[in-house]
């Protein structure tokens, strides 16, 4: 069996090395021309379901560079007010949790496969086989196509026409905030995860990559991505950005009466790191027949960032369909029923998730510092709860 995975993003890149691993042969084409174009990005929350795929799909050396690699995040989630007051802290999960550099985890995947870069991908054509289209004019076989490339997928776009993502009304601005060289960052919001709860339809999430990285060298490309740096990112329901808007003057004077430690860090943060994501969200659609084509990750079921399992999702798609295939018969269909549940189900509670933090009246936010101030003073709630 011949398949190509067209996408060399965190999923399609596992798969490849689950695939590999099981004798199967695979071939990723990726539209980048090289391994260092996309060297920017913020850190990925990796949970134990997407570290056991990673794990069970990659090579040991590679698990290990991985490990090396990711920082740990392990230190709990604390929601606060926009004053900083405490509403409620998360005890930390006894299974280990990773936070990992995006571009460093994606060199780390890129180790030990022969993608083929350049190519960018137009379209398949179906008969015994499937013939793959390439904007170079070049053109390739495969007996299974998995389409692996992102939220804008061209293969799902050729697949499933009537699939794809829409606007959720929510826009979210993010920024870094590099610790070596700013030790007044209050140790509340450098020692776990932080959500912000303010009185507005708005909300702020702070966290810290801690910098571990594979490399030390200042010439080296990767070199700014293992400096500590804290993310934040604000989002608001209804914010609307334009190409050439000061997005750290936006931010600034939508929190102007917050904590002035929360402005002092978006002051502080190098425009050159700001940027904003108008999130969108994958429409919901009915199970379709499994064929010879398939898809996984944000190609699929994209989702908002706000759950924090995109990546993990997209880990978990890569370690069932190498199984699936592994174990022979119909591996599709197999995959895509278990898949379609799980994904979309990450979908709808990704999506309710973004609205309650970006949007809700003042009462429907009082009623839920309520709900985290009785589950902080009423420790059998809480663990109930959470």
């Amino acid at each position: 069996m011949r398949i190509a995975v067209i996408g060399g993003g965190i999923g399609g890149l596992c798969l490849a090395h689950g695939l590999r691993k099981a004798g199967v042969d695979v071939a990723v084409y990726e539209r980048d021309l090289s391994r260092t174009d996309r060297l920017q990005g913020y850190r990925v929350h990796i949970n134990p379901d997407g570290a056991a795929a990673l794990r069970e799909c990659l090579p040991a050396a590679n698990w290990e560079r991985f490990e090396r690699s990711a920082g740990s995040s392990e230190n709990g989630f604390g929601f606060l007010t926009e004053q900083l007051k405490p509403l409620l802290v998360l005890d930390p999960d006894e299974e280990k949790h990773y936070s990992a550099s995006r571009i460093t985890l994606r060199q780390v995947l890129l180790d030990g496969l022969d993608v083929r870069f350049g190519k960018r991908f137009e379209r398949y054509e179906q008969g015994d086989d499937i013939k793959l289209h390439f904007d170079d004019g070049t053109t390739a076989n495969c007996d299974v196509l998995v389409g692996a490339d992102g939220i804008r997928s061209r293969v799902r776009e050729q697949y499933l026409p009537h699939a794809g993502t829409e606007k959720i009304g929510v826009t979210a601005i993010a920024g870094k905030l590099y610790l070596d060289d700013n030790d007044w960052v209050p140790r509340r919001l450098v020692v776990r995860a932080n959500s912000i709860i303010p009185t507005s339809r708005a909300g702020m999430f702070l966290v810290v990559h801690d910098g571990l990285g594979v490399t030390d060298n200042e010439d080296d490309p990767l070199f700014d991505n293992v400096r500590p740096y804290l993310m934040w990112a604000y989002a608001a329901a209804g914010l609307t950005v334009h190409d050439g808007q000061d997005l750290k003057r936006e931010v600034l004077g939508r929190i102007s009466r917050w904590s002035p430690e929360l402005n002092r860090i978006v002051a502080a943060s190098p425009a050159e790191t700001i940027s904003e994501w108008r999130l969108r969200s994958s429409r919901p659609i009915e199970r379709w027949q499994p064929t010879n084509v398939t898809l996984l990750g944000d190609a699929i079921h994209a989702m908002t960032p706000m759950r924090g399992v995109g990546a993990n999702i997209a880990l978990k798609d890569a370690q069932l369909l190498t199984r699936c295939v592994a174990e022979g018969g119909d591996a599709i269909a197999r995959y895509e029923k278990e898949m379609y549940d799980y994904g979309f189900a990450a979908v709808r509670d990704s999506l309710k998730a973004a609205r309650q933090f970006a949007d809700g009246g003042p009462v429907a936010r009082t009623i839920f510092k309520t709900v985290l101030r009785t589950a902080s003073a009423v420790p059998a709630l809480k663990r109930a709860m959470f």
